[in-house]
This record gives structure tokens, C-alpha cells and sequence, in this order.
């Protein structure tokens, strides 16, 4: 593949990092089915859920039993259970709108990945890609395990047992296997050390057939499309593969029951090649081909047009973004971190990696605003055009659209009850409700912030104190207004003032006249000495009455 960096014409896929999140030591994380919620594992085996479009923690989900690392997180269909693996060899299904454990099931082998049956709304069964045993079906309920055959005799019409190598020690090491489900779950998808892609029967364990892989490689990664028609794979040899999915989405197993009996008395590892070649086909390659790196979490975007992988490099954070064409269109570069894990948004063009340190970035579009556009038919244009205008262009009523028929049956009645099928969303089930939002929980302030509020509300207190000019403070510390109509006795009930007449406003004015006559440099009486007058002026009044 060319390495060269094409143009891609304002592609819709990420191109800086817009924001960043914190939250202890993170690991992995993973988008539910709206993209509505990210939910990310931690180091001290914690699982933090933060609402994506506020960007802030909606729920944290930790288990008193798990203080290890989360391994991988996985979402169920419709986002209300949540299965997380954690390096003490744990399994912990979680309900996510009460935030309680519903199981834990330890494991022999730490499991590296885990992944939820997607074809039900509230699975009991998972696939689990152990370090150290063959990939198995879990039963969440029972706790049972199945394990699941990694390779197919050569020699011989049966299976063989998971290849082993044996190390310089002596001890026998087991090659770790990728495995995931189909879209519906109806197969599993195991991806072995010898290169191979089988394709499993996993409730009776039968291998249907077998795909080689070029180079023979270990496959370090399989995963499939959100549509269920490509899949990827990531080898050993640094190449990134995408197969073409040749089987129906929901007749798998009778469509390969169907191949089974057409290919007749064939020995039984060929006939499951010749079953493979019907499977999948490769549809494209992407590599390196300078730097030769190794990738890291390869996926597809949200869409399936684009496909993205990290830098396995040390001491980088590069993602590479690829169209299904086959072109390298993008190469961001972020912090001096490593990654560690990626995911697509999976409507959107965000994408979201991990870093080595524990944060995780959200990559997002770089929009830029083009202000020259004043309407929705505006054209800018290069240089000058000649333009010719039609006969009826500045009518009120153009000809046109006299001429013109309407299209729309206005006698036609218009279905407001029925919902039509997002697209994206094809095979949800409008019966189950989907959990696409959390609720928000407050939380009280550190103590630093509280100290800090008790401070200014009591300078609040104190400023008020100081009051406005026409109000003072009683002798019991209460705030008096004098422009009120309301007198205290010594019983403390309140009575109301009785209005004074006119002649007692003229002998105040008489007052006012005398005292601002003798002394005109002497301040103006306070109020206290106006209340005072007042007091006596109604004095003279009552004694007058």
C-alpha cells in the first residue's frame, strides 16, 4: 500500500484533540450502542461511566472484592448491564442504572478480553479470551465454562488440542487467542497462532470452517464492522486485514449447513477451507510499509467507511486513519504518551484513545467557519462569470412554478404514529427500552469549598449588616426601618403610628426654619432627632385632641 497521504476532501473523521479526561489511572473504555455514554476501566478496578455530551461522570461502578486492573469493558445490546475483566482473574457483570453488582465469576486464566452475547437484551453468556487457555463461552448465571477448539488436524477428521510452545524454561506457554461473535451471535469468530480465522458453532462447538490467513501469523486482534460486513483482523506481521462477509447476517448456520452438504466426501480440513473461501473474502490490506510499526486496538468507525489503528510504538501517541478504499487519509499525532487503547464514536467522528498515563483524549473534527456563504444557494466563485437571466427569475410568481404540479397528494392521510428505523440502528427492537442517559447525582463539596462558602456568606452577612441609609439597628440587633409606619412598645407589640395633622407640620417647619437660621453651619439633624421631633409633634397632637 502506498504510504503517501491523499487529499481527503473535508472527510468526515477526526483531526485534533478537542478535550481530555481524568479520573485515577485508566485503561480501557468502551462506547455504549448510542454513543451517549463512555465507560472506561481503571487501575484500582473501578469502572467509571461519564456522560459524553456534558463530559461529565454520570456513575462509578467499583466492586470492594476488585482491586485489580481492568482488563476490558463491554456494553450489553441496550446499555443496561455492563461486563468488565479485571487481572485477578474476575468477570463482574454489573447493572448499570442502580449501579449494583448482579455477578462475579473468577476464572483460571486472566482474561484479557470480554465480550457480551449481542444478540440479547439482557445476556447471560459472554466470550472469554483468557492469557493462558483457549477462548470460552461463560455462563453468567451458572458460572459454567465451555472452551472453544483453536485449531483442525491436518492429518486426521477431528480436532486437536489448543497448540502449545514450550519456552527456553521448559514450561509449556500458551499462545493468547482473539475471538469475538458475529453481529447477531450466532457464531464465533477465533482468530488462532497459526494464522488461521475458524469459524465456530459455539453452542455445539463445532468448527465450520477455517480461513488461512497469508504469512501465517499469530492474530493478535479480531473484531467485526457495526453492520456485521467486514471483518478485521491484526497479525503479527504488522498487517492490518479486512474480510468481505459472504454469509447472510441472520442464516449463518443454515447457509453453512447448506455449503457443508454441497462440498460432499472431502477430507474433512480441506472441505473446511473450501467452506472458508465462501465465508469471507480479503477485501483490503493496510500496513506501514516505511516504519513497519506494530498496531494497536485496530477498529471501524461508526459507519464502517473508515478504519483506524494506533501506534504500538513506545513513547508515541500516533493513530492512523484509513478509508475502506485502502488510502492512509490521516495521521494524528497526540502527547509524548503511549496507547493503549482506542475506540470510534459510533455515530459521530469522534475518537477516543488511552493513553499509557491514564488520561483519555477525544479526537474530534477541526471545523472552520467560511463566513462568505450568505445563503443556502450562494456560490463563491474564483472569477468573474457571465450570467444570463431567465425571462421570469425576478417575478413574484416565476413560470415555472405555475406550471409546476404538486407532488404531494393533499388528500393523502399523514402517519404521525409510526417511527421509522434509524439506519444506524437498523436491528434495534422498538419493544426494548434503551438505556441512553443516566441521571445525575449530586455530590457535596470537599471541605477546602465549604470553608470557603461559610467565608463569604458571612461577609455577605456583614455587609448587609451595614444597611442603607434609612435603616438601623434595634437595640436586640434587629434591622429598623424608620420610613415604616410601625412603632415597638415595651411589650414588644407592634402598633401602627397615627398620621399627624396639618398644624403639627407647621410648627415642624417653624423648627426646621429657626434652627437652620441660627447656627447655617451646623450639620443637618440626623435621623434619630427627626424621629424624635416626630414623637413630640404627635404628643402635642394627642395632647391637643
Amino acid at each position: 500500500m502506498n504510504a503517501s497521504i491523499i487529499d481527503p476532501l473535508q472527510g468526515d473523521f477526526p483531526e485534533v484533540i478537542e478535550e481530555y479526561l481524568e479520573h485515577g489511572c485508566m485503561k480501557c473504555i468502551a462506547f455504549n450502542r448510542r454513543g451517549t455514554l463512555l465507560a472506561a476501566g481503571c487501575n484500582d478496578g473501578s469502572c467509571v461511566i461519564w456522560d459524553f455530551e456534558t463530559r461529565g461522570i454520570a456513575k462509578i461502578l467499583h466492586d470492594n472484592e476488585c482491586s485489580s486492573p481492568i482488563t476490558s469493558i463491554c456494553w450489553s445490546k441496550y446499555g443496561h448491564r455492563i461486563l468488565v475483566s479485571a487481572a485477578d482473574k474476575s468477570l463482574i457483570l454489573w447493572d448499570v442504572m442502580s449501579g449494583k453488582k448482579i455477578t462475579r465469576i473468577v476464572l483460571q486464566q486472566t482474561p484479557l478480553q470480554a465480550r457480551l452475547h449481542p444478540g440479547s437484551s439482557t445476556p447471560s453468556l459472554c466470550l472469554a479470551c483468557p492469557l493462558s487457555c483457549a477462548p470460552m463461552i461463560v455462563d453468567l448465571n451458572t458460572g459454567n465454562s465451555t472452551l472453544l477448539k483453536v485449531s483442525v488436524s491436518e492429518t486426521s477428521n477431528g480436532l486437536i488440542p489448543p497448540s502449545r510452545n514450550k519456552s527456553s524454561d521448559g514450561i509449556t506457554s500458551f499462545t493468547p487467542t482473539a475471538a469475538c461473535f458475529n453481529k447477531y451471535g450466532t457464531l464465533v469468530y477465533l482468530g488462532n497462532s497459526k494464522g488461521e480465522i475458524l469459524v465456530i458453532d459455539y453452542k455445539n462447538g463445532e468448527v465450520r470452517a477455517v480461513v488461512p490467513i497469508t504469512g501465517g501469523s499469530v492474530v493478535k486482534n479480531i473484531v467485526f464492522s457495526r453492520n456485521g460486513q467486514y471483518l478485521l483482523t491484526n497479525s503479527n506481521d504488522r498487517v492490518i486485514r479486512i474480510y468481505e462477509n459472504l454469509l447472510p447476517l441472520k442464516d449463518e448456520v443454515r447457509t453453512l449447513d447448506e455449503l457443508n452438504e454441497n462440498c460432499g466426501d472431502v477430507n474433512n480440513s480441506e472441505k473446511l477451507k473450501v467452506i472458508g473461501s465462501k465465508c469471507l473474502i480479503l477485501f483490503r490490506e493496510f500496513q506501514d510499509a516505511i516504519t513497519k510499526v506494530h498496531w494497536k486496538a485496530p477498529c471501524f468507525s461508526g459507519d464502517g467507511e473508515w478504519v483506524v489503528g494506533g501506534s504500538a510504538c513506545k513513547g508515541e501517541h500516533k493513530i492512523y486513519i484509513w478509508d475502506r478504499a485502502g488510502h492512509l487519509v490521516k495521521i494524528l499525532e497526540g502527547p509524548k504518551e503511549a496507547l493503549i487503547d482506542l475506540a470510534w464514536h459510533p455515530v459521530h467522528p469522534f475518537v477516543v484513545s488511552v493513553s499509557l498515563n491514564g488520561f483519555v483524549y477525544i479526537w474530534a473534527k477541526d471545523y472552520t467557519e467560511n463566513w462568505s456563504a450568505f445563503a443556502p444557494d450562494f456560490k463563491e466563485l474564483e472569477e468573474n462569470e457571465e450570467y444570463v437571466e431567465r425571462e421570469d427569475e425576478f417575478d413574484l410568481i416565476p413560470d415555472t412554478e405555475k406550471v409546476k404540479a404538486p407532488d404531494v397528494n393533499e388528500d393523502e392521510e399523514v402517519d404521525i404514529i409510526s417511527v421509522e428505523k434509524d439506519a444506524t440502528f437498523s436491528d434495534s427492537d422498538m419493544s426494548q427500552e434503551e438505556l441512553c442517559f443516566l441521571p445525575a447525582t449530586p455530590s457535596r463539596d470537599p471541605l477546602e469549598q465549604q470553608d470557603k462558602c461559610a467565608e463569604s456568606s458571612s461577609k455577605l452577612l456583614d455587609s448587609n449588616n451595614t444597611g442603607s441609609p434609612s435603616e438601623e439597628a434595634g437595640p436586640n440587633g434587629l434591622m429598623m426601618n424608620h420610613a415604616s409606619s410601625l412603632l415597638e412598645d415595651d411589650a414588644g407589640r407592634f402598633k401602627r403610628k397615627r398620621k399627624p395633622s396639618e398644624k403639627v407640620l407647621e410648627l415642624q417647619a417653624e423648627k426646621v426654619k429657626k434652627s437652620s437660621k441660627s447656627s447655617k453651619l451646623a450639620k443637618p439633624k440626623n435621623k434619630s432627632l427627626v424621629d424624635q421631633d416626630n414623637e413630640r409633634a404627635t404628643m402635642m397632637y394627642e395632647e391637643m385632641d
